[in-house]
């Protein structure tokens, strides 16, 4: 990791940086720490040396003299956690040897009783069970050591921004990715507060989520803005996750931020492209239902001007007519209108307004439309938008169903959402076109198809907290295909709007 990561005094984080000196990110080769078979003469000689000062720090501390063996034990623990198994064996040897020929009475002979067999022989036991344990002890230190220095590599390599804060929100850690996406370096990141890449606006959200954070609670990826050192704004997908010690206690977060500025504007130009697209279906439509209106008065207002007896009535006709296209005028706007906030709104009305713009179109092929509507089921978004979505599936419907086909659409209250069932007899999707009906810019309609419909109608059930499933067959006989689009209304819900909701169900 960088220097940044070492400030925040973790013993973890300067154990890192020291294997790194070591072994640089960029080598590829085993980052096993063994030993190598070229080490053994300084391994095995260290061992004995240990087992030198051992018989040294006996000779000199009068107190040792009585139990010779302690001593001797902690010479073999120490090389088993420097030198390995293997020395600290060597080192048991040569403490057997040290314990007879210098410890143990009768001095300077080999002379055993007994009972100092039986006390070297549980000597060597303890010392080899001793040396086993401490081997295995320094050899999950060094796979700890290995997998945070993995860890350390992978986080410092990653194109994403990775960076870590106390409870109170002081970034700990910043690693390089985060200085390419803000950029604020390590040096310039590390002990600042969160908020330092956050505009005036997001800082409710910035101390929200640190509260939440502090709670245990993890937030999952969302889009937000934050700010570049340079002033300029940037989209980014983050998700952040509270960090526990080994008592689950919370000592900080971690968060990790992507870039998703192009990815969102690409998007949002998709989004145009297919509203373009509707605008001009709409067009070609609204062209066809107002020009019957306007033939009709102008041959009323022929007539009324031929017929002075009879004009009165045909100028009320006239004035039929032309309320008959400001009522499709209306219509029409709500599929090209923005609203910055949600309403509540009354999906069978809004499902009956597109049937009614596109009954011409539906008449023409004969297709016969079955409604089941549950009521009046009430949910808070955004009407153009769910005009839309309901738009592109009836459209799909009609276009995949033969002349004198049937068109089933059922609106019903869940326990928590609202689903709304569009089902069609008609040829079905194709089996290889499954996978890839809600990508961009994938068509069955290889003639007069974008492939963004059913792409941008999934966005707008997501926006309104929901989803878009289907069936589909291809048998003939038993063709067809059901959407099934279940939403639960746009959240976080505001009180004023809750208080209208509620009303509008009632």
């Amino acid at each position: 990791m960088r220097r940044a990561l070492g400030t925040a005094a973790s013993p973890a984080n300067r154990c890192t940086l020291a294997y790194e000196r070591v072994m640089p990110a960029g080598d590829n080769s085993n980052l096993s720490v063994r030993p190598r078979y070229w080490d053994w003469p300084w391994r095995y000689g260290g061992a004995l040396g240990t087992t030198a000062v051992a018989l040294w720090a006996w000779y000199l501390w009068p107190v040792m003299h009585q139990d010779p063996f302690i001593v001797f034990l902690a010479a073999v623990i120490v090389s088993a956690r420097l030198f390995g198994f293997g020395p600290s064996v060597a080192c048991t040897v040569a403490s057997v040897f040290a314990l007879d020929y210098f410890t143990i009475a009768p001095r300077f002979t080999f002379a055993l009783s007994l009972n100092d067999v039986e006390r070297l022989m549980l000597f060597v036991t303890i010392s080899v069970l001793t040396a086993g344990l401490a081997r295995d002890r320094r050899n999950a230190e060094t796979r700890a050591d290995e997998f945070r220095s993995r860890m350390a590599a992978i986080v410092e390599s990653s194109a994403d921004a990775i960076f870590s804060a106390t409870p109170e929100g002081i970034i700990t850690t910043w690693n390089r990715g985060a200085e390419e996406l803000y950029g604020y370096t390590a040096e310039e990141a590390v002990g600042q507060h969160i908020s330092l890449v956050a505009p005036p606006e997001k800082l409710a959200e910035v101390n929200r989520n640190t509260s939440r954070l502090n709670q245990g609670e993890a937030i999952l990826s969302f889009h937000t803005e934050r700010l570049r050192k340079d002033g300029s704004r940037v989209i980014v997908l983050l998700s952040i996750s509270p960090l526990r010690n080994r008592k689950g206690d919370i000592i900080g977060h971690s968060g990790i931020a992507r870039d998703v500025t192009a990815q969102t504007r690409a998007e949002e130009a998709l989004r145009r492209n297919e509203k373009l697209a509707t605008a001009g279906r709409l067009a070609a439509v609204v062209a066809h239902e107002i020009n019957n209106p306007l033939e009709a008065i102008t041959n009323l207002l022929y007539l009324a001007r031929r017929d002075p007896a009879r004009q009165d009535g045909y100028l009320e006709q006239a004035e039929k007519e032309v309320e008959r296209v400001a009522e499709f005028a209306h219509q029409t706007l709500g599929f090209v209108r923005e609203t910055s906030s949600p309403s509540p709104v009354n999906v069978a009305e809004l499902v009956d307004q597109v049937l009614l713009l596109y009954q011409r179109r539906l008449q023409n092929k004969q297709i016969q439309v079955e409604k089941r509507y549950s009521g009046d089921v009430v949910l808070l978004g955004f009407p153009g938008e769910l005009r839309q979505l309901f738009a592109n599936l009836i459209i799909n419907a009609s276009d995949a169903t033969k002349p004198d086909g049937r068109l089933h659409i059922r609106v019903r209250q869940m326990h928590r959402s609202v689903r709304i069932t569009i089902a069609d007899n008609g040829s079905g999707i194709p089996p290889e076109a499954v996978a890839h009906i809600f990508e961009p810019f994938f068509t069955t309609k290889q003639d007069f198809g974008t492939g963004l419909g059913l792409w941008f109608s999934q966005g707008i059930a997501l926006k309104h907290r929901g989803q878009i499933r289907f069936r589909t067959s291809t048998i003939p006989g038993r063709s067809g295909t059901v959407f099934f689009v279940t939403l639960m209304g746009v959240a976080p819900l505001p009180h004023v709007a809750t208080q209208e909701l509620s009303h509008a169900q009632s």
